[in-house]
């Protein structure tokens, strides 16, 4: 959370286009106000418009201290609100990560962690100087206990700190592991922070009412979340009800002013959500922009946009 994601650490990159000329986009300076921003163009299109072959990322310096720290509350409506009051009063956390009841179950017992309980837990990390990061941990501390923490537990010490973070790390293993045979579906929505808590209490009310398996871990720093719904990709049937709470997840996200995916890109299984997000005219201005630069429609075919669904490719195709 506190160094961005990867479209604030990306500086520019080379892309290869459809043509075969290469580009690079982007440089070393850290503001530049000339041209197209081509580098996050790219970045977001899948794939779709042109073949990244190099990227250049920017670093930044380890930290003098960490601190994580483990937090678990018997509400996850305490854990989510602990989490939105410690972003409101500006704490710069480096990680803050959630994992609902189901999930924290799967982790205990994947990853052998007696001594944690299937509770709604919550993942911090600090990072900077010693009095800073120990100033940061004492105040999420007092917070968490506001919100009714049943358990704190916080390190300095590498190793403590790798064994604090394992269960987070192993999450998909663990939720898989729950239903051998079975196949996780993960869903990928980011809600504005002020939302968070109505967004994921409503989706674990809705998996509930699914009779499926689908444990939560959310990026919650960002309003990001995921469900990792478990299957039998051959029941046909147990596929639809996956993917009727899927978009359930999905239009409510929208709705409150969230998109239907933060991380994992639309892939094919979420172009029916563009329109409803961006709205027609911009998805005829992105249509119009790959029509451009892949006048053949080469690269991804039918990734974002379905083959003939837009008058500006179909005639881009026809003339080319």
């Amino acid at each position: 959370m506190r160094y961005g994601t990867i479209r604030e650490n990306v500086l520019g990159l080379e892309v290869v286009l459809a043509d075969g000329r290469i580009i690079k986009t982007g440089g070393r300076a850290r503001k530049a106000a000339n041209g197209y921003d081509l580098t996050h163009l790219f970045l977001g299109s899948e794939g779709t418009l042109g073949i990244i072959s190099k990227i250049r990322l920017r670093l930044h310096g380890i930290p003098e201290a960490v601190i994580s720290a483990v937090c678990q509350f018997s509400s996850l409506q305490n854990a989510v609100e602990a989490v939105i009051t410690t972003l409101r009063v500006g704490i710069p956390v480096a990680r803050i990560e959630l994992l609902d009841d189901a999930q924290m179950a799967a982790c205990i017992g994947y990853s052998k962690l007696a001594e944690l309980a299937a509770d709604a837990t919550l993942f911090v990390e600090f990072n900077g100087s010693a009095p800073s990061v120990d100033q940061q941990s004492r105040a999420f501390a007092e917070i968490a206990r506001d919100h009714s923490c049943s358990r704190y537990a916080a390190s300095s010490d590498a190793s403590r700190r790798a064994e604090l973070w394992k269960a987070r790390h192993n999450a998909y293993w663990a939720a898989v592991s729950q239903r051998p045979g079975a196949k996780g579906i993960a869903t990928d929505i980011c809600v504005p922070i002020s939302r968070l808590a109505e967004a994921i209490l409503a989706t674990k009310e809705d998996i509930a009412k699914s009779g499926l398996q689908a444990p939560i871990v959310g990026h919650v720093g960002d309003g990001n979340f995921h469900c990792c719904i478990l299957v039998d990709p051959n029941d046909p049937a147990e596929l639809q009800r996956a993917f009727d709470l899927d978009h359930r997840i999905v239009a409510r996200a929208l709705a409150l002013g969230g998109t239907c995916s933060g991380e994992h890109g639309i892939g094919l299984g979420k172009r029916q959500f563009l329109s409803m997000e961006h709205g027609e005219g911009a998805l005829e201005v992105m249509r119009t922009l790959k029509a451009a630069l892949d006048p053949r429609n080469i690269l991804n075919p039918g990734k974002i946009f379905p083959k003939g669904q837009s008058s500006v490719l179909r005639n881009a195709t026809a003339n080319n």
